[in-house]
């Protein structure tokens, strides 16, 4: 039978069959719509059960999203499921709830949102769980049996000790050890529990050294205390590791979760999460998804921070304002904290989305480190430079080293040179798949491409013209080589993307405890590291970091060298922070004097319609024929000018870097004014790409970035 309703303005045929029963499921997919499938007679279901399903010849693991559907289309058409995977814990509602959020907002569909949450590796993962546990208990009633029916008491213990090995033992509960506040950490605590009260997501900017961590912590311990759990996130891996300790030593029942550990082991955590009342989970952006169910406060450390931004695959989402979708989710409340924080943060403060609450002391009452800029051009010409190094810097980490202290030194590129090139031709030896430098990696020798992985052997021969091949410029590789021949005897360790995984908390570890002399990396070290011995810090080629072509350029310059600059000199006894620069007059460098130009920032953005006076929203597109891209991204942005009214679409333009891996990339970006229009206008850019995308049969080729960075 079917039944004609009208819903508003649209009339949709319902087709209804009087014993079937019908579900709808969320699979991991780029799909707009969630499909029907029929239940088998007898069988039951709730919404969040994961179910095993067929779709488009091939075989999927689904969560219910909805029960007693009315089909829109014929019911002869729609399959029954394979089953109910029973193994597999559910997903609960405000799980769903929250995908279903972050996939509006990021204009992504919730299948894809469900994929990032729950990968097919990490299902498996969950499949294998599930045996092994199944395996256990019946050794548990094994022995269980064996222990009864034992006739010596001497096999009855032994027994008894295999049983008790083989339970899950939770650490020994106890009581958080947080340390006593000084009166200006006190003050902001209860600050931010006023805020707390009304409703607020909380800002706290503290000034770095200030103890934001210890507020963090005693805000922690408060809610496990109430029976409710706390997730603390933190942009990178390598501070994960280092706050570990810290947190763990403070508060019960911390676990770790992020990319770097174990698959097993983020099962344990995700299975931890769904079992426990209350406990505390450290870890970076993918943590948001894990299962919270009582979750009563997030901490967002470094919220300015850029790698809290998924830039692929969808949902490309920034884990700050994901965080607090989750948080209306979970009912939780929302600890936002820099030294630095971002202008949209800034923004939402001033306009009273935030509460701010400021911490301008920093706990061991000392200075700032103390800033010198040195001119490497006007160096140059009066020979006052050795290699990467000023003689004026050189003459400062001598001085630090003879004092004892430790040395961290920021370059912002790795390798052993971004890039060579010929001395005969001038050619510069180029990826073959990307229109970028191949840069010099040693140890081994060899040419590798920072975009695609592209690897090749280095012959320091140009292969046109058989001149010899140059390096350009230094990464991190040749600074710490040129170091090491300067200071035979340091100890020098290096920090970056190329650092295995599994050495990264040995090199945080060793440099903590003063083991190491001088540390040599990328932006990771400019992180919330707290380094007791540390007493220079210095920046070398800053002018790379100067030199972005971004309208947020002076801002993430300004946060990286404020964040780095408050590496040094912790504990109270002061610290230097030196800056090499061809453009020692650069603006970004008077707000490091002292000079808080950030209303004028803000005010040259409300001139430009920049974000946070505006949403952005970027389209990439990637297709391996130059000459499509160029005529159907033109074509897209013109049918968006027509049907987005009032809104702004710059481009096509190709980035930086307009080939990866053999596929070309072209750019639009579409800037929406932030007012009551705009949910509307983001509705009908996806409709406007997705009809597009149909007409042209051009699926796969465009990605939608909100809130790009």
């Amino acid at each position: 039978m079917e039944r004609v309703s009208v819903f508003g303005k649209y009339s949709v045929t319902l087709y209804l069959m009087d014993n079937d029963r019908f579900i709808q499921v969320i699979l991991p997919l780029k799909l707009e719509w969630e499909p029907y499938y029929r239940l088998p007679e007898g069988m039951g279901v709730s919404v969040g059960e994961r179910v095993g399903v067929v779709f488009a010849h091939r075989h999927y693991i689904a969560v219910v999203s909805g029960l007693d559907c009315h089909p829109t289309s014929s019911p002869d058409k729609i399959l029954d499921i394979e089953g109910v995977e029973t193994g597999l814990p559910p997903i609960g509602e405000r799980e769903i709830a929250f995908w279903r959020q972050v996939a509006y907002y990021y204009l992504c569909s919730v299948g894809e949102v469900y994929k990032a949450a729950y990968p097919s590796i990490a299902i498996r993962q969950e499949e294998t769980e599930v045996r092994i546990r199944q395996q256990l208990e019946k050794r548990k009633e094994r022995l269980l049996e064996k222990i009864e029916k034992a006739k010596f008491e001497r096999t009855r213990q032994r027994y008894q000790a295999e049983l008790e090995a083989l339970e899950n033992q939770r650490r020994e509960e106890r009581p958080p050890q947080v340390k006593s506040l000084s009166e200006a950490q006190q003050r902001a605590l209860e600050s931010i529990k006023e805020a707390f009260a009304k409703g607020k997501t909380v800002l706290l900017h503290g000034v770095t050294g200030s103890g934001k961590t210890e507020i963090y912590l005693n805000l922690a311990a408060q809610v496990l205390a109430e029976g409710k759990s706390v997730l603390f996130l933190v942009p990178e891996i390598a501070l994960s590791r280092q706050l570990e300790e810290r947190v763990s030593e403070a508060l019960p029942e911390v676990m770790v979760y992020h990319s770097a550990e174990s698959a097993a082991r983020r099962r344990e955590v995700a299975d931890r999460i769904r079992e426990a009342d209350a406990c505390c989970v450290l870890g970076t952006r993918s943590a948001l998804f894990l299962p919270h169910r009582n979750l009563g406060l997030i901490i967002v450390d470094e919220e300015h921070d850029r790698s809290y931004k998924q830039d692929s695959p969808a949902p490309r989402y920034n884990a700050r304002e994901a965080a607090i979708m989750l948080a209306i989710c979970q009912n939780a409340r929302v600890l936002l904290g820099s030294a630095t924080p971002s202008l949209e943060s800034l923004y939402n403060a001033d306009t009273g989305r935030f509460a701010k609450v400021e911490l301008k002391e920093r706990f061991y009452k000392g200075e700032e480190a103390e800033l010198m800029i040195i001119d490497t051009a006007a160096e140059r010409r009066k020979n006052g430079m050795a290699g990467s190094f000023s003689l004026k810097l050189l003459a400062e980490i001598h001085k630090t080293l003879e004092q004892g202290k430790q040395v961290a030194l920021l370059r912002a590129r790795r390798s052993y040179a971004p890039a060579v090139q010929c001395s005969e031709c001038g050619k510069t030896i180029k990826c073959p798949h990307c229109n970028v430098s191949l840069s010099l990696h040693r140890n081994p020798e060899r040419l590798v491409c920072h975009y695609c992985g592209h690897t090749q052997e280095y012959s320091g021969v140009c292969p046109d013209c058989g001149g010899e091949l140059v390096p350009l410029g230094g990464g991190t590789q040749k600074i710490a080589e040129e170091l090491q021949a300067i200071y035979p005897q340091a100890r020098i360790a290096r920090l970056d993307s190329d650092t295995p995984p599994k050495e990264e908390a040995a090199i945080i570890k060793s440099f903590a405890k003063a083991e190491t002399d001088i540390l040599i990396g990328t932006q990771m070290v400019t992180k919330g590291f707290d380094f007791s011995g540390l007493s220079l810090v210095a920046v070398l080629q800053a002018d790379s970091i100067l030199a972005q072509q971004d309208f947020r350029a002076d801002e993430r310059a300004i946060q990286l060298f404020e964040q780095f600059r408050g590496r040094s000199g912790r504990r109270g006894s002061g610290g230097l922070f030196v800056i090499q620069t061809r453009e020692p007059k650069h603006h970004v460098f008077s707000r490091l004097k002292g000079e808080d130009d950030t209303a004028a920032i803000l005010e040259e953005r409300r001139t430009f319609g920049y974000p946070p006076y505006s949403r952005m929203i970027q389209l990439i597109f990637r297709d391996g024929s130059e000459k499509r891209i160029d005529y159907l991204s033109k074509e897209l942005a013109e049918q968006l000018e027509s049907s987005l009214e009032g809104v702004s679409v710059v481009g096509p333009y190709s980035p930086a870097v307009d080939r990866i891996a053999d596929q070309h990339i072209r750019h639009i970006r579409i800037i929406l004014p932030r007012d009551k229009r705009l949910s509307e206008r983001k509705e009908m850019l996806v409709k406007t790409i997705s009809k597009f995308e149909k007409e042209r049969k051009y699926p796969g080729h465009i990605a939608i970035d909100v809130d790009p960075v």
